[in-house]
């Protein structure tokens, strides 16, 4: 099973893919994550330091593949993970696509591709063109992280509309949203309600994921000194168990964005239940708060 992970920058979808890798190689699942972002930081949690990448091996070795081996490229992580970063061509130049589709050919000229039961691509930022999109090429799943505000939902918007664009010639589908950080979901269920898909799991705010993060550890290394984390833990083992249940999935449709904006923009403006909660600017819609 291949599985893309998409997400806003920012929204940590690096931490989430970590944990969840852990959590299926929990189940008892040969697991492989390949991060697909230039920063080269994906597997960071697992490993605890930058891997080198796909295309700084390549380039060290001349582009000769067959001069590479397994151990150049392929880092193992906590848990039993194996891990693997695309890397990027430098700013401003080259195509994050062509790198991710490098990265897929070498790992299939070391018979390493298909070696796994699990492969989890760690996709960098928002969907704004093909080469992003590239992952969603192998991928039999997309899982999409956000959270509770406008900016990450209108990002899940756009890689909806990059599910429904690749469905049409691969067999991908959506397996769900994974809300992250949220202490509401107010607009989550506001989006999924007009733009039907599964909700896997929503994560509330918890500091222990981002010092995770920090700290280059899982949740799962945490817990061995920090056994109150255990129900951190539990999280991502039920996304994990979703996931391997093999969901039948969706192609989803996305909503035009003038129509989100109306509908995102009309829960800030006048949200249900009042209890304070209420915002009088437009400010608040873009993030910021009157002082």
């Amino acid at each position: 099973m291949k599985i893309a992970v998409y997400g806003k920058g920012g929204i940590g979808k690096s931490t989430t893919s970590c944990n969840i890798s852990v959590a299926l190689a929990r189940r008892g699942q040969k697991v492989l994550q390949i991060g697909c972002d230039p920063k080269h930081d994906s597997t960071f949690t697992l490993t605890g330091f930058l891997i080198p990448t796909i295309i700084d091996t390549l380039q060290s070795k001349d582009y000769h593949y067959e001069d590479i081996w397994p151990e150049d490229v392929i880092h193992k992580g906590y848990g039993g993970v194996d891990c693997v970063e695309a890397g990027g061509p430098p700013a401003g130049a080259g195509c994050g696509g062509y790198v991710v589709g490098e990265t897929v050919k070498l790992l299939k000229e070391l018979n390493a591709f298909y070696e796994y039961d699990i492969i989890l691509f760690d996709v960098l930022g928002d969907v704004v063109c093909g080469g992003f999109a590239a992952p969603l090429n192998y991928a039999d799943y997309c899982v999409i992280i956000t959270d509770n505000g406008f900016d990450a939902l209108f990002a899940a918007n756009r890689i909806t509309a990059s599910i429904r664009e690749k469905a049409r010639t691969h067999p991908l589908r959506l397996a769900g949203l994974v809300g992250n950080r949220t202490s509401r979901r107010d607009l989550i269920n506001k989006y999924v309600e007009a733009c039907p898909m599964p909700v896997i799991e929503v994560l509330p705010i918890i500091e222990d994921i981002r010092v995770s993060r920090v700290k280059g550890k899982t949740l799962f290394e945490m817990v061995g000194s920090e056994p109150s984390l255990n129900y951190v833990c539990n999280y991502y083992l039920g996304i994990a168990d979703q996931i391997l249940s093999q969901p039948e999935g969706i192609v989803p449709k996305e909503i035009p964005d003038r129509e989100l904006f109306s509908l995102l923009s009309d829960l800030y403006l006048n949200p249900i239940g009042g209890g304070g909660q209420k915002k009088n600017n437009k400010e608040n819609l873009l993030g910021f708060t009157r002082i």
